[in-house]
């Protein structure tokens, strides 16, 4: 099965199964900075999901996937390289923490919630990627029928259809005549609607009811949102109800397009191919494994930490889990796992759940020069998006080198002086230093903004000075 890696218009597009670990890699490298070993060994799982692919099926059912924990200080990229890992391949992703499952009110069934929210993202996705293909149909039959309400179809009364005259040997059929002037009409309703000119009109449309209610089923494995509709269950006291509503042209014609499009769209089609995709290339991020690692004094009111990854195993090692779109196998869902393990190690976990995660790659802290890197090369650097946000007010902004290391220097500074939260120290410190320019933009239209060392100290050196106020801003 190839797999197309979302691209721009300019990029050739390439199928996953030519991408090569190295390769993988290197996509990777575009948006996120170091983390080599990480990055070889999720690389390396997606090549070995192809490989898998490829196998006949008797040895493909046997190939478990080979599940990552991710050891590291939060804000160095763990998932960010998940994330982008997912979107490399095409494959619906789902990031949750797994301390949430420690919560006061959890029961065990809460667990399998996430192959559900996993499904609806699978099930977004295919209806996304089915929209794309019938978006063309569904505009062009939206155009007829809004036609057809501008300019209802007139047939000429019976009597006269086949009125003729044979004057000079020449027939002259009245029904003729009249359809060639009302597809003249029409096509001139056609120029004038798709260049805009019939928006403000006001026309009548039918609309579909969408409201009925939906239940919560309460079962003895704990409450469960099935959103059973009564419209499903009772279609005959329910029907189909519309409604007529009144409109503008251009409101009209996106309400027929949607209309059109759930019409071109096989749903159960979506629900299947979103289902096979869940159960061989979904992929879940479970962060902060490390809050349910250890043996716990047993104290408070908080579940039982071995308990959730009890409740969690079988997910990982593989079983079946009942969805409202049907069930779904969880043996070939690859898990990667992530913790900063300051207090607990990998090790704490249980046995069983450890067996499961063979691959375990530790993540540097970043550095100074890391942080001059994250600034500038990504695709989507945060430097490139604050230039590309003022443009929008037509400001121009522009950062020297040594701002960059200015600004590097001060997220190092602060983050070995207060608590280590790695790159998202950046967010912080550029809010701080555009404050000014951000606040005034609307009103410097046309004006172009340098940021250099001097400009970034102005606007950081107090605040560092004081150990308690960098505290509180930075």
């Amino acid at each position: 099965m190839a797999i197309y890696l979302p691209g721009t218009a300019e990029e050739e597009q390439v199928t996953l199964d030519e991408l090569t670990p190295r390769e993988i890699v290197v996509e990777l490298d575009k948006y996120v900075i170091g983390q080599k070993d990480a990055k070889r060994a999720v690389a390396i799982a997606l090549r070995n999901r192809m490989r898998r692919q490829k196998l006949v099926p008797e040895m493909a059912e046997e190939v478990i996937p080979k599940n990552i924990i991710m050891i590291g200080p939060t804000g160095v990229g763990k998932t960010e390289i998940a994330r982008r890992l997912a979107k490399l391949a095409n494959s619906p992703f789902l990031k949750v923490e797994a301390s949430k499952f420690t919560e006061v009110g959890y029961v065990g069934r809460d667990v399998e919630s996430m192959i559900r929210d996993l499904v609806e993202i699978a099930i977004e996705m295919i209806r996304e990627e089915k929209l794309e293909d019938v978006a063309d149909k569904a505009e062009l039959n939206a155009e007829e029928r809004l036609l057809d309400i501008l300019l209802p179809p007139t047939s000429p009364r019976q009597d006269s259809s086949s009125t003729a005259s044979s004057t000079g040997g020449v027939v002259i059929d009245a029904s003729t005549s009249l359809t060639e002037s009302s597809s003249r009409t029409r096509e001139k309703l056609r120029q004038q609607l798709r260049e805009g000119k019939l928006d403000d009109r006001t026309v009548e449309i039918e609309t579909r009811e969408r409201n009925f209610p939906s239940f919560e089923i309460i079962s003895n494995q704990g409450v469960e949102e099935m959103d059973v509709n009564l419209k499903d269950m009772l279609p005959n006291i329910f029907g189909q109800r519309t409604k007529k509503r009144k409109m503008k042209v251009n409101e009209a014609f996106e309400y027929l397009i949607q209309e059109e499009e759930q019409r071109l769209i096989d749903m159960e089609q979506v629900t299947r191919t979103a289902i096979d995709r869940v159960e061989n290339s979904g992929i879940i991020f479970l962060d902060e494994i490390d809050k349910i690692a250890g043996r716990e004094s047993g104290h408070g009111p908080d579940v039982s930490r071995e308990g959730v990854q009890r409740d969690i195993l079988p997910i990982v090692e593989g079983t079946t889990v009942n969805t409202r779109y049907g069930m779904v196998r969880t043996d070939h869902i690859l898990f990667i796992a992530a913790g900063a393990f300051h207090v607990s190690k990998p090790s704490d976990l249980i046995p069983e759940l450890q067996g499961r995660f063979p691959i375990r790659v530790e993540l540097q802290s970043l550095t100074m020069e890391d942080f001059v890197r994250i600034l500038t090369e990504p695709k989507s650097s945060l430097t490139r998006q604050y230039i590309a946000l003022l443009e929008t007010e037509g400001v121009k902004l522009e950062f020297t080198p040594d701002s960059l290391e200015e600004v590097a220097r001060f997220a190092f500074r602060v983050n070995e002086g207060t608590e280590n939260i790695g790159a998202r120290r950046l967010h912080t410190i550029m809010e701080r230093v555009l404050d000014e320019i951000s606040f005034e933009a609307p009103e410097k239209k046309g004006q172009e903004f340098v940021v250099d060392a001097a400009y970034v100290q102005k606007m950081l050196s107090e605040i560092v000075k004081d150990q308690d106020l960098s505290r509180y801003i930075l």
